[in-house]
């Protein structure tokens, strides 16, 4: 005659007690959350937009299908292996990012770390081989072509981001009197001299 199954022990017992008092506590955890985000939406204000044309359409395509994911973040799409793009389009004018795309190194004024101007690096997407032997694995964006740097421009163009966000340029109108302090008093003369405080500009204006 077959074994019938073996009882759980008290220690068993109370394991899997615990983990079913976890899983119910999450569940409702999560619920609860979910129902006060519901009723107040704006708690989580995003400060970064996009309103698409139909170019920059495409070139959200292109940026999701070329590589361009594989460093950066946009939309909630990519990694965060390189810079950020969303509110690029608040930092950069239409004609730098184009700029950039083009000839990224001339426009940027330095080196960069995975792209370079044309004639310099990889005609094709990036590949495995290319990040396992060091590689620019983004040179190949200025080889592309024409209308697809267009799309790319406009796309990125279009990423917005509010003033004081932590992807915008602006910082928010408000002045921080400590802050000022601290900046005034230890922030070396030479920062200063490069990093102007816009706000000030403004209200110069």
């Amino acid at each position: 005659m077959a074994e019938g199954r073996r009882s759980l022990k008290v220690g068993e017992k109370v394991l899997f007690g615990i983990f079913g008092v976890f899983v119910l506590l999450a569940g409702i955890g999560f619920y609860f959350m979910d129902a006060a985000v519901q009723r107040h939406p704006g708690m989580f204000k995003p400060t970064t937009h996009y309103n698409l044309s139909a170019e920059g359409e495409k070139g959200s395509v292109i940026f999701l299908h070329q590589g361009c994911t594989d460093c950066h973040r946009a939309i909630q799409d990519g990694t965060n292996s390189g810079l950020s793009l969303d509110g690029e389009g608040s930092k950069r004018t239409k004609q730098w990012i184009y700029a950039f795309l083009t000839h990224p190194e001339e426009t940027y004024g330095a080196k960069t770390i995975d792209h370079l101007d044309p004639g310099e690096g990889v005609a094709g997407p990036p590949t495995a081989a290319s990040y396992r032997t060091g590689q620019a694995a983004a040179s190949y964006v200025a080889a592309l072509p024409e209308d697809k740097i267009r799309a790319l421009t406009a796309f990125l163009s279009e990423l917005t981001a509010d003033r004081g966000s932590t992807s915008a340029a602006i910082p928010p109108e408000a002045h921080d009197a400590f802050i000022d302090k601290m900046v005034g008093m230890w922030a070396p003369d030479s920062w200063k001299k490069k990093y102007g405080d816009v706000r000030k500009k403004e209200e110069s204006q």
